[in-house]
């Protein structure tokens, strides 16, 4: 079965860091761009973070650069989103998805369940 396994959600305070982790199993990452998708409570999906499958191309939201940071590992077929000075408004769910267009792709043939990431004191 192919899929994305996201993981490194939890419970932060504000400051604070996380590292978000996407494994492709069953497929190979290489071939992919990379994007990593947030939802908020109430809110609509919004794309934080981007990386092409030849790594030409990054993007990132205008609410998260500079604190945010995508990569990928090919030899491990994981994908990571380095996430520093947290704020309580990053927080949501975080799918990661894989799509053969550039960024950002109109659309992804692989989706994450998601990872929950909160942040509060």
């Amino acid at each position: 079965q192919s899929q994305l396994v996201e993981s490194g959600g939890g419970l932060v305070q504000p400051g604070g860091s996380l590292r978000l982790s996407c494994t492709a199993s069953g497929f190979t990452l290489d071939y992919y761009t990379i994007a990593w998708i947030r939802q908020a409570p109430g809110k609509e999906r919004e794309g934080v973070a981007c990386l092409s499958s030849d790594e030409s191309d990054t993007r990132y939201a205008d609410s998260v650069k500079g604190r945010f940071t995508i990569s990928r590992d090919n030899t491990e077929n994981t994908a990571y989103l380095e996430i520093h000075n947290l704020k309580p408004d990053d927080t949501a769910v975080y799918y990661c998805a894989g799509g053969k267009q550039g960024c950002w792709p109109d659309e992804y043939d692989y989706w994450g369940q998601g990872t929950q990431v909160d942040v509060s004191s």
